[in-house]
């Protein structure tokens, strides 16, 4: 297909709006429940009070603020894709935030800044004591009325469309991690495909085994992880693909194709764990030096491991459990003399060549 073609192909994709709107427009919207800020979006507010105090001090000079984006369904209801951390400032600053986090963050106290040292210890409304900590009248209008740009992406668009803006406009910073991104996403696709996923990755053997830091528990790893193992039953892996661009395409498949039977695949998933906890718990994914396993978790012995177990689960569950614990531990300690897994799972490997390599000797390497 030529350029100009794919071109216009693409922008037929994406049906867009957008005009200028004040801040107190948007406020009435969310109050009205037009605008909608999912409750599971509510864990990434990242933003600390400066920064907040920053962005409030630009509405007040009259700063340009970047425009936010939302998705409009077929209600005409908004649903906001980009743009929490500024919106939920506002909303904190007013006392209009809603949801669970609303009561753990409180009311938004403002510090001082460069130009507008007065801000310092000032709130929307004076506290009960009588305290002279509230901003004038004249001020909480001037915060309303600032206008910011809404740029709509409307419900006839292609349902890629809304994950692709989200993605595009969430990844490359620090705030969310790519896993986040597909996270928060997967909420708009399908809340009950999203339920699910959060569900598996709480399992107690999976997380036994992928014996996962607190760190990594806050930034999804665990659900990233549990996205690779569905990914890697059910989404062919097309060689040279981008691993993270892989795995949003999973996402979309998974989560809106009828074929995926969860049921199903959870009770594989399950039983997967359990016969990798059973027989090596924590050590499941990591290294073995000749004597034991030790070291920190290993993206290439999961990727080949739980999926091997995954396609032998029903030849593996026939065993006894001391021959099935047996045989996993020592296929997990002769995977260390396959030449293609040594070639392919040092940390110079991409993770495309890595994938493209280990995942079609998986089965192999675990059938009883």
């Amino acid at each position: 297909m030529a350029l100009a073609e794919e071109i216009q192909t693409a922008r037929k994709k994406v049906v867009t709006d957008g005009y200028e709107m004040s801040m107190g427009e948007i406020i009435n919207l969310y109050k009205d429940g037009e605008l909608v800020i999912d409750p599971v979006f509510q864990r990434l507010y990242r933003w600390g009070d400066e920064r907040k105090t920053r962005f409030i001090e630009s509405l007040i000079l009259g700063i340009p603020i970047p425009p936010i984006f939302v998705y409009q369904d077929d209600n005409g209801v908004w649903e906001l894709i980009d743009g929490l951390q500024r919106l939920s400032t506002v909303l904190q600053l007013t006392g209009d935030l809603k949801g669970d986090r609303a009561d753990e963050l409180g009311l938004l106290v403002l510090n001082g800044t460069r130009f507008l040292p007065s801000l310092n210890g000032k709130r929307w409304k004076e506290s009960a004591n009588g305290a002279d900590d509230g901003i004038s009248q004249a001020l909480q209008i001037e915060i309303k009325r600032a206008r910011v740009r809404v740029e709509i992406l409307k419900s006839d668009s292609d349902v890629s469309a809304k994950f692709e803006l989200f993605q595009r406009l969430n990844t490359g910073g620090a705030s969310l991690t790519e896993q986040e991104v597909r996270n928060s996403i997967a909420v708009s696709l399908d809340r009950e495909f999203y339920t699910w996923l959060i569900e598996c990755s709480k399992d107690d053997s999976f997380v036994a085994t992928t014996d996962q830091t607190d760190t990594a528990l806050e930034s999804q790893a665990g659900v990233e992880l549990a996205l690779r193992f569905f990914a890697f039953r059910n989404v062919p892996y097309n060689a040279g693909m981008d691993v993270h661009e892989y795995l949003d395409d999973a996402l979309m498949k998974l989560a809106t194709e009828k074929e995926f039977d969860r049921n199903t695949e959870r009770e594989i998933f399950t039983k997967t764990f359990k016969f990798l906890s059973e027989a090596l718990g924590q050590t499941a994914f990591k290294r073995w030096n000749g004597h034991n396993f030790s070291g920190k978790f290993l993206m290439s012995v999961f990727e080949v491991m739980s999926t091997g177990v995954s396609y032998n689960a029903n030849e593996l569950e026939a065993l006894s459990p001391q021959q099935r614990n047996d045989f996993i531990q020592q296929a997990a300690k002769d995977l260390w003399k396959n030449q293609i897994f040594n070639q392919n799972s040092g940390a110079g490997v991409r993770g495309t060549t890595r994938l493209s390599r280990l995942l079609p000797i998986a089965a192999d390497l675990l059938k009883p």
